[in-house]
């Protein structure tokens, strides 16, 4: 019997669609789903896995440093997390003695390749099996993998992969062992951790706002003239654009009074090529700008449309479509949903720089998406307008510059148009217009105004995530797949917060702390070092054992030195602890006093969190807090009350909050637009019916303030706020 392996069960259940000529039985062990199937005349079952079945572990249990002696365990062995694994893992060696040939069909990247090695040589005890090569999970795809399934799998690929998980292990533990190690020699026992691309991650955020904080605006001028014909206003700037010194450009502007008239028109047409088909990152960097998703969501989304079989594998490097896939095919079955793809058969995409040597770019199947969240309606819209805008025409742009003399002084006036929008007709391009008047040579033009505006220099920028993914991908550091989760990692720690992303005061002293005393942890060049190193394995030019004895070595000599320090280093983490600690529980002034400030507190007697003044016993304001959610304090006023406000729980799920608890906002309803009607001590809304279920709408009371509700709640959980927003999972807004 033939035995098909998945890395989900999801892509187990199209592949056995897929590839079965007879209808597909269906069998349920342990809570696992199998799949019986005939495939050329043979027998076969596709059991899934659910991701990585094995993880590595230590060969002797210990808490100390450094460690080496690591083995491949059962991932429920190590994670308690990853108890549902046991269960995937019985049912493949209860069928392993009836198997006679294993076709790996995991998805064909580094990580696929090592869940179906794992699986080939320690569940079912195989030196090897035939692998299949996919990009899509269509019927077709699948069809031609599998008739074209490789003899062995992908060794080189699945060395790579090992070898990853070694230095990542290896890093990750000693790392943050001694971390730890160290703030418990200093008396306090703190979870830290630090890994072989987080350290460098932090450090170029860290290095950012270093950046920021030193920098020294300075101040400039400009000198503009509002100038007008035929009514139409023309905002000119003068040819030196930025002045440093205030009396020389208070001596251009004398020098301005006069008449306006054009002295030259420069027009130039250029043609904008198209955008190539997204790599994962510039979708992640897309889907940011047009929708502020982070990277790690939109990974998420996209690899739920891929196992829904209408997307290509998203971790990919590529920016090229291979005539392969079936360009006509695909442009037909988009011609349903997109107009514009019809005409478009016949014609050849752009191809971009960047390519993977396992997967195209990310491209439509032509399957056509049904009850797709909103989510993933953008994501997947996102993604087939990308892939048309790689066939369509370029744009065509014009650019406008009109030199006008004002006086004395020499002005410019830009604008730009869009002669033939091309392939901006059907993607979400971020160009912007500007127009004059129709200008010629000689015109003289009214004068509004001449005036100075006083600016300075502007720091650089922080890092958004999508940022970060970006300027990791440009440093080569982590890979397409991993590079979200370590910036979400980088969040789930404590050393970062926001988006654009700031540095906490515990991330920045970590940094400083391990700068100053082991600045090999940080260091990116010897990270990118071991990227190559990888990719070499990948090519089949360097062995596993030697990189990561390598390793080893750099790391045997980084936690010596940090044994030497470890008691300087721990007081100064146990130090960067307390300082965050303090930070973070800090809401602000306190209102009632003037004197103190709002702290959260915890009570050990009562086991509950609450809110207190610094200036007891002179002031004795307290307030209770929300037991359950993440607080982050925000730094900002009530509009109602001038009480501190926070932010109760995380993602979309988290709201603002005020700690007063007789703030008058929490009462206020001048949002409800409709009448209200008081019947039996409920307040309901006169003349409006639940859009879901048809019950009654009424005003309920929460801790956030007043709401609106069905009355029948728990059945129907349809609700929005006085002003009219709905909950996202309900409905659209109504009011």
């Amino acid at each position: 019997m033939l035995l098909i392996i998945a890395e989900k069960p999801s892509a187990a259940k199209r592949i056995a669609q897929a590839l079965s000529e007879d209808k597909v039985r269906v069998e349920k062990k342990r809570g696992v789903t199998i799949y019986h199937i005939i495939v050329n005349g043979e027998e076969a079952i596709v059991i899934p896995a659910a991701g990585h079945l094995y993880g590595l572990g230590e060969i002797d249990k210990s808490f100390d440093y450094p460690v080496f002696n690591i083995t491949w365990k059962p991932l429920y062995m190590i994670d308690k997390k990853a108890s549902h694994v046991k269960k995937f893992l019985d049912v493949l060696k209860e069928y392993s003695p009836k198997i006679d040939r294993v076709v790996v069909a995991c998805d064909y990247d580094i990580e696929g390749e090592l869940i179906g090695k794992n699986i080939v040589t320690l569940a079912l005890n195989r030196s090897d099996a035939e692998r299949m090569k996919f990009s899509t999970l269509t019927p077709y795809e699948l069809k031609k993998s599998f008739k074209e399934r490789m003899p062995s799998l992908d060794w080189p690929q699945a060395r790579a992969g090992e070898a990853r998980h070694m230095l990542d292990w290896l890093y990750g533990i000693n790392l943050s062992r001694a971390l730890m190690h160290s703030s418990k020699k200093s008396g306090q026992y703190k979870v830290l951790s630090i890994g072989r691309v987080q350290g460098p991650a932090l450090k170029i955020i860290v290095d950012r706002e270093k950046e920021i904080e030193e920098f020294k605006p300075e101040k400039y001028w400009e000198l503009i003239a509002r100038l007008e014909k035929n009514g139409e206003e023309i905002i000119a700037i003068h040819e030196k654009e930025r002045f440093k010194d205030k009396i020389e450009v208070k001596k251009a502007k004398k020098n301005s009074e006069g008449e306006a008239r054009v002295n030259e028109i420069r027009k130039a047409k250029k043609k904008i090529a198209p955008p190539p088909a997204f790599d994962l990152t510039s979708l992640q960097t897309e889907a940011y700008r047009l929708y502020k998703y982070s990277p790690a969501k939109t990974l998420s989304i996209a690899q739920k449309l891929y196992l829904a079989g209408l997307i290509s594998y998203p971790r990919t490097s590529s920016q090229k479509l291979p005539k392969s896939i079936g360009y006509e095919k695909i442009l037909k079955a988009l011609s349903k949903k997109y107009r514009e793809a019809e005409r478009l058969i016949g014609r050849n995409p752009i191809q971009g720089k960047k390519t993977d040597p396992a997967h195209p770019a990310i491209y439509p199947t032509g399957i056509e998406p049904k009850k797709l969240s909103r989510e993933e309606e953008r994501i997947y819209d996102l993604i087939s307008r990308r892939f048309l805008a790689a066939f369509s025409d370029p744009a065509e742009r014009m650019s406008i510059e009109a030199r006008i003399i004002v006086g004395k002084e020499r002005y410019i006036a830009k604008g730009i148009i869009t002669l033939t929008p091309g392939w901006m007709k059907i993607y979400p391009a971020n160009m912007k217009e500007s127009t004059l008047p129709d200008l010629e040579k000689g015109d003289k033009l009214g004068v509004r105004a001449i005036e100075i505006l006083e600016k300075e220099t502007q720091p650089p920028k922080r890092y958004t995530q999508a940022g970060l993914v970006k300027e990791l991908e440009k440093r080569n550091l982590g890979t397409k797949a991993t590079r979200a989760a370590i910036v979400q990692t980088l969040y789930d720690r404590g050393y970062i917060k926001d988006d654009p992303i700031k540095p906490t005061i515990l991330g920045k002293r970590v940094v400083e702390i391990l700068e100053k005393h082991s600045g090999q942890i940080l260091d990116e060049a010897l990270t990118r070092h071991f990227e190559e190193e990888m990719e070499q394995i990948r090519q089949n030019k360097k062995r596993v054992e030697e990189v990561v004895t390598e390793a080893k070595e750099v790391l045997k000599d980084i936690l010596r030195q940090f044994k030497e320090k470890e008691s300087i280093i721990g007081r100064e983490l146990v130090n960067a602890h307390r300082e965050e600690e303090k930070h973070s529980r800090v809401l602000g002034a306190c209102p009632i006093c003037k004197k103190g400030e709002l702290v959260i507190k915890y009570s050990r007697k009562n086991k509950q969190r609450f809110i207190a003044c610094t200036n007891y016993p002179e002031c004795s304001f307290t307030c209770p807090l929300p037991q359950k959610g993440r607080i982050t304090p925000l730094k900002k006023k009530c509009q109602y009350c001038g009480f501190p406000l926070i932010r109760i729980g995380t993602g979309r799920n988290a709201r603002e909050y005020c700690v007063n608890p007789n703030c008058p906002g929490k009462e206020n309803m001048k949002g409800l637009k409709e009448e209200i009607l008081k019947e039996n001590g409920q307040i309901y809304i006169k003349d409006r019916k639940c859009p879901r279920c048809g019950g009654k709408l009424l005003v309920k009371k929460g801790m956030y303030g007043s709401f609106i509700a069905c009355e029948n709640w728990p059945r129907c959980k349809y609700t929005e706020n006085i002003n009219g927003i709905v909950n996202k999972k309900q409905g659209k807004k109504h009011l």
